[in-house]
């Protein structure tokens, strides 16, 4: 396949007549419950640009919500793909199994932070890696309760819908849901500091007032787990306040609790560390990995202490599809790519090179009320002028602007007043920068 030109092109409106013919098969084909962004229907896509079926190309700042960390069809990945095709394509790892399940299961016991001996097991999504990190949990520990956290995401199926705080459009009408699941006040440091400057800053005390929660409403002696994201992601890239994620694992580790770090979309490289959990040196008992773990294939991952993960009896974890070769094979590739590529690095560059200008943004324009996140997963919180009132109106006219311009950008925050940033690592500054430009001269119109 020739390269694909990484230049911002539109050669019709945004979407295309040909995008627009696709959506009305999609219409009658698909089902209504699966939301689209942008019903802009691709045909190829590579670095940092996005290319649609009527030939126009978009600068991509989302990476499919921060899967194609490393670019989309990698080259590593890509060679690993076709040739593990054309040896087999699955034999389910339960029956007969291969090597390289066992060698990403290797792999992220040697990349994911902690010194002491791991295990891994391998399933196909974010939502499955939760579940069965609740499930080892609980049959460690002999208990039955887990505490996540306000502004939390977890998934889609029935426990991580439990876990995920926002009610639309993630769990409305779906329940009931899974029992014995509590919820703790998250560090937010833009919000807390309307409240309180100090617990805005202080990550220390505001784990004190989430541990006064789950001792007063569960009890450590019935908790199984905490689960959290180091940084939050659909909750609004909320970054805690430095010491928080440290109080909390303490206070597991005093209780006999497992703390489960949720690294789905702030994991593999994105942060500008491998795993986010690495900006505040913590150790998580367990890991959840998905997303940019394999560029795009689906592959999931649960990583933690062996006595935790071998403590389920034999055959109670797994599934048909877990660690299907394919996409072990693109596992792989992955992450010799990361660490080949210099690409935690890049990400760091890519910090740099979006917070700089957004904070000059926010210096002119009190419309932007933070500015947040590490590595190549960057927000911006958009509050009405004046207040710090969220004000999803603007937040969705600007993504509008920016579709409409040739720039992918995605939302989320559970007021949905926040824009996230998501390029993928291989994206040129120039490319970046163009983004950023198109974003900021809507954003001065608006």
């Amino acid at each position: 396949m020739a390269s694909l030109e990484q230049t911002r092109q539109l050669v019709t409106e945004i979407p295309g007549p040909g995008s627009l013919e696709l959506n009305k098969r999609r219409a009658a084909a698909v089902s209504h419950g699966v939301g689209i962004t942008l019903p802009v229907f691709v045909a190829r896509a590579g670095g940092g640009i996005i290319e649609d079926v009527d030939g126009n190309r978009l600068i991509d700042l989302g990476s499919g919500i921060a899967v194609t960390t490393i670019g989309n069809s990698s080259p590593r990945v890509v060679e690993a793909v076709r040739a593990q095709v054309a040896d087999f394509t699955h034999t389910c790892f339960m029956v007969t199994p291969y090597e390289s399940y066992v060698a990403v299961a290797e792999e992220l016991n040697r990349i994911t932070p902690g010194s002491g001996e791991k295990r891994s097991v391998l399933f196909n999504s974010g939502a499955e890696a939760v579940e069965n990190a609740i499930k080892a949990a609980r049959s460690y520990t002999r208990k039955p309760a887990v505490v996540a956290f306000d502004h939390a995401y977890h998934g889609r199926t029935n426990m991580a819908m439990a876990l995920t705080a926002k009610s639309m459009p993630y769990k409305s009408g779906f329940g009931p849901f899974a029992p014995e699941i509590y919820r703790a006040p998250m560090s937010y440091p833009y919000r807390d500091g309307l409240l309180d400057k100090e617990l805005a800053t202080d990550g220390e005390l505001a784990a004190a007032r989430a541990i006064s929660v789950f001792e007063k409403q569960v009890g450590a002696a019935n908790l199984a787990a905490v689960i959290i994201e180091p940084i939050q992601g659909e909750g609004g890239f909320i970054v805690p306040a430095e010491g928080f994620l440290p109080a909390l694992l303490d206070w597991c580790r005093r209780n006999d609790v497992v703390f489960i770090a949720d690294e789905v979309q702030s994991g593999f490289a994105r942060t500008g560390a491998m795993f986010a959990c690495e900006h505040e040196g913590i150790e998580p008992d367990l890991i959840c990995t998905a997303k940019g773990i394999a560029d795009g294939l689906p592959l999931s991952a649960v990583t933690g202490r062996a006595e935790i993960m071998d403590a389920p009896h034999g055959s109670g974890l797994g599934g048909t599809f877990g660690g299907n070769p394919v996409a072990c094979a693109a596992a792989l590739a992955t992450i010799e790519t990361i660490e080949s590529d210099g690409l935690l690095a890049r990400a760091k560059e890519i910090e740099r090179l979006i917070t700089e200008r957004l904070l000059r943004l926010q210096a002119a324009d009190d419309r932007i009320g933070d500015v947040r996140g590490r590595g190549a997963m960057i927000a911006v919180e958009l509050v009405k002028s004046g207040t710090a009132d969220p004000d999803p109106e603007l937040t969705q006219k600007l993504s509008t602007a920016a579709h409409a311009a040739g720039v992918l950008i995605l939302t989320c925050g559970m007021f949905g007043n926040v824009i996230r940033l998501l390029p993928p690592l291989t994206i040129s500054d120039e490319l970046l920068v163009e983004g950023l430009d198109i974003i900021a001269e809507i954003l001065g119109n608006l």
